[in-house]
């Protein structure tokens, strides 16, 4: 199991919320309407679907705090749904607006954590912590930039996100394959746990972005039972946590480095 401190899981997410704030900065009004990586979603819409998301993180950590659980998002899935089509309707500069002050929430409540409590119990995919919904945050904040088009992409995740995006979509390897991952110069990865094996070379975040169902910067290669073959397909997303979190926060190392790191934190 891959352990991250709350500490370094913070900084990891504030880093992709102010890269996440750039890359829409820097999108042309011009460039709302235009198709994102996302069939059938603009750009507007991916900024109106992380405003969302960004709104109903904040409250699930809020409400945590208070030892309280509430849905995920006001209204379920179709009230989700309703807002990321108004708001992709939205003037650019209001839509803008919404989503800066809608990440300064959340970043609000990411502070307002407390030492003790990254395992208190939220709607997050069903069952979930306050350590996945920040999970789940890296995870909107670094995939959804992509989308967005412009600078940012595979190139630029971490290992440590690749890591823990291999991980989190082991869930993605259909029942009875088994994918060795090789990332050029880094050990290999197994996910899954059937005969049908195939090993799939690349860079690493190129194998994370494809992972992810995501256009790989450069080139992953498939290849079975020793010879070249075509990339297999992917299960879908992952619909709920499993009863075992993939990638967990080491709470051992929490109370020691909160006092400390706090105020670095705050400045970031």
């Amino acid at each position: 199991m891959t352990r991250i401190t709350p500490t370094d899981l913070a900084g990891a997410v504030r880093a992709a919320a102010a890269n996440f704030r750039r890359t829409a900065d820097r999108l042309e009004d011009s460039a709302f309407r235009t198709p994102s990586a996302l069939a059938g979603w603009s750009k507007a819409h991916v900024l109106a679907h992380i405003d969302g998301v960004a709104r109903a993180l904040a409250r699930q950590l809020e409400y945590a705090r208070r030892g309280e659980r509430i849905e995920f998002y006001d209204g379920g899935m179709e009230g989700r749904n309703r807002r990321i089509d108004l708001g992709a309707l939205m003037a650019p500069a209001q839509l803008r607006d919404r989503l800066r002050e809608a990440l300064d929430l959340f970043e609000a409540e990411l502070d307002a954590v407390p030492a003790d409590g990254w395992d208190a119990a939220t709607s997050f995919r069903g069952h979930g912590t306050v350590a996945d919904c920040v999970f789940g945050a890296w995870r909107e904040l670094t995939i959804h930039a992509y989308d967005l088009g412009g600078t940012a992409g595979p190139v630029d995740w971490t290992p440590e996100f690749c890591a823990h995006l291999f991980e989190f979509l082991a869930p993605r390897v259909p029942a009875g394959a088994r994918f060795v991952l090789q990332p050029t110069g880094r050990p290999p990865v197994v996910l899954g746990e059937g005969r049908d094996s195939w090993v799939l070379t690349g860079m690493e975040f190129d194998l994370a972005a494809w992972l992810a169902g995501r256009e790989p910067s450069g080139q992953v290669r498939a290849t079975a039972a020793a010879d070249a073959a075509e990339l297999p397909e992917l299960g879908p997303w992952p619909s709920a946590l499993p009863a075992e979190p993939a990638l967990a926060v080491d709470q051992a190392l929490a109370v020691d480095q909160a006092q400390s790191a706090e105020p670095a934190a705050r400045q970031s």
